[in-house]
């Protein structure tokens, strides 16, 4: 099992990635899938066409900006990012229980107030699901003693999360939209 602070990076790298580019990093699927199989990677295809190149390279800005954009709702309101960058290492666990809980509540506001987020399996962790043929493997990761093909029964370990709604604020104009926080300075 990886540490704790690898998952929360882990988290937080694919709900980025979920969010700017709809898929999850693929050196963490390759790390966190346990089967007897190689992970599928995208089928390759066979080339895009050129007006849809240019429709990805206008999204794609936008779509970058829009992660920096979370992360700079989450650093102003909960200071994540100042608790992320710190070495936190010499500091005593009780000391950093304080600081996890306040940044833990600011930073559920901020994802409740911009993001709305859904079960993938609206079911009690912990009992019996059935995981039917044609999942989508991207939604639903199988683990343990993984054999055979779906339909498939286990026990649901983490309901996952998918989201429902984005409600961010518009961008800023050009300038300034990969600040996550602005330098302070203080004048005497």
């Amino acid at each position: 099992m990886n540490g704790f602070w690898e998952r929360v990076v882990f988290a937080f790298r694919c709900f980025l990635s979920i969010l700017s580019h709809a898929e999850i990093p693929s050196d963490i699927a390759q790390k966190l899938i346990r089967t007897s199989e190689p992970v599928p990677q995208a089928p390759v295809a066979a080339g895009p066409s050129v007006s849809r190149l240019r429709e990805a390279e206008r999204a794609a800005p936008e779509t970058f900006d829009r992660a920096v954009q979370m992360l700079a709702l989450l650093q102003r309101d909960g200071r994540l990012i100042d608790f992320l960058a710190e070495n936190i290492s010499a500091y005593p666990d009780t000391q950093l229980g304080a600081a996890v809980r306040t940044i833990h509540e600011t930073c559920r506001q901020v994802l409740d107030h911009y993001v709305k987020l859904e079960p993938i399996l609206d079911s009690e962790e912990d009992q019996p699901v059935t995981v039917p043929a044609g999942f989508d493997p991207a939604a639903i990761k199988l683990i343990g003693n993984v054999a055979g093909q779906p339909p498939v029964r286990g026990l649901l370990r983490h309901k996952g999360w998918r989201v429902k709604e984005v409600n961010l604020p518009p961008l800023l104009s050009a300038r300034g939209r990969m600040v996550i926080a602005p330098a302070e300075v203080e004048l005497s």
